[in-house]
């Protein structure tokens, strides 16, 4: 347990700072405060609010894939599933719905898995509340 302990943590960790990392980067390349400050009111639906909104969400997709591709590669790594293609599916459910079945992984390693599902869960929230932001601050003062 000590170790599946260790490395849930490990990859919390790593997701997290990659995650915050994605973020600042996402709210820097759009220049939210930029925009906030230059114009009153961007309509969601004009050019510059479509582009904003397509940039985030492609964004936090690939920042989501690469941390469901991290805990992939663990898995293949302590291996704990059968073959990448498995590997990253068994990651991509647990990820974002904590899974629907351990069945495909190994018992001593289930644990990373659950704590895996939380995690995702919690990133998920965290980019709902990120793009939730960027709307907000388009219709502000409008």
């Amino acid at each position: 347990m000590a170790a599946e302990l260790f490395l849930s943590t490990v990859m919390v960790l790593v997701t997290v700072t990659i995650h915050a990392i994605g973020l600042y980067t996402l709210a820097r390349l759009l220049r939210l405060e930029e925009l906030q400050e230059r114009h009153e009111h961007i309509h969601p639906m004009s050019r510059r609010g479509i582009t904003a909104t397509l940039t985030v969400s492609l964004g936090l997709f690939v920042l989501h894939g690469i941390e469901i591709w991290l805990y992939a590669f663990l898995f293949l790594a302590i291996g704990s599933v059968e073959g990448l293609r498995e590997a990253v599916y068994f990651s991509t459910i647990t990820y974002g719905a904590i899974g629907y079945s351990d069945a495909a992984m190994a018992e001593q390693w289930r644990l990373v898995s659950a704590i895996e599902g939380i995690n995702g869960l919690i990133l998920i929230g965290w980019s709902t509340a990120f793009f939730v932001t960027l709307i907000a601050r388009m219709r502000r003062r409008g």
